[in-house]
């Protein structure tokens, strides 16, 4: 069966890796057309090659820092470029991510600041730019991932809350402001998941990343990307508006089942 993604153009963001990375494989192999952005351009590039060898008959990359508005014009700029006179169906909004552990009390400005650059004004910037070119009555789908960590609250994660709430809420808007359009409007919010999340937001400290997943199984970056794809792929009168997805081990947050380690 032909998948309804072929040819079809997606727009992925925080590309390099983790959940952007798998969503580009994983719509490559529907045979649909990439363009990637994201800040670290060697792997975006890797990525890129991946994608076309899993399928994609074109994949382009480009730049891409969501946290800058001239970045972000200057990234759409270029996929419009890219598009020519074609729409573009399926824009993903991954790039975001938790920076510190630290309490309200210890927070760091730069910390909180790139939080809600990337996971709040970064997700208004690119949609912004990017609704020009979702044609209307078409099943054009904007799928944003988001977090548990939107919808339950837990200790040294304030400002991490607090951003994924305010994607939560900005997917919300826009299901009311894209009403009538016929363009979808998505929230996907994985809970405990393997990427480079942990890594990133322990500044680095692979132990303390792994100590995170040990004992678990949790989600990896594939199953989220497995997700997208059919979001993105319901008939055009299928709306999902949003999904939480946890893994098995997982009941809440904080509440995760670890095996005793051998």
């Amino acid at each position: 069966m032909k998948s309804p993604l072929k040819n079809q153009w997606i727009l992925i963001t925080g590309a390099s890796s983790g959940f952007g990375a798998a969503a580009a494989r994983a719509f490559a192999a529907q045979g649909a057309k990439l363009l990637l952005g994201a800040r670290r351009l060697e792997r975006l590039k890797k990525v890129t090659k991946a994608a076309k060898k899993a399928g994609a008959p074109v994949a382009y990359f480009h730049e891409l820092d969501v946290s800058q508005t001239a970045s972000v014009e200057t990234f759409m700029a270029w996929a419009k470029q890219k598009l020519k006179t074609q729409p573009l169906h399926v824009l993903i909004n991954t790039a975001g991510g938790a920076h510190g552990v630290e309490t309200v009390a210890e927070g760091k400005d730069a910390d909180w600041e790139m939080m809600m650059q990337t996971n709040v004004l970064g997700v208004l910037r690119v949609t912004r730019a990017a609704l020009p070119l979702l044609p209307h009555d078409a099943g054009a789908t904007i799928i944003n991932i988001g977090s548990l960590a939107g919808r339950a609250a837990y200790s040294g994660a304030s400002a991490y809350c607090a951003a994924k709430a305010g994607e939560l809420q900005i997917t919300r808007v826009l299901r009311h402001e894209l009403f009538g359009t016929g363009i979808r409007v998505s929230t996907v919010d994985p809970g405990l998941a393997e990427t480079e999340f942990a890594l990133v937001r322990f500044k680095g400290d692979r132990q303390k990343a792994k100590d995170l997943y040990a004992g678990t199984n949790p989600l990896v970056a594939a199953d989220i990307a497995e997700i997208l794809v059919w979001v993105a792929s319901r008939p055009p009168h299928v709306n999902i508006d949003e999904m939480l997805i946890k893994p098995v081990d997982q009941a809440d947050m904080g509440k995760v089942f670890k095996r005793p380690l051998k």
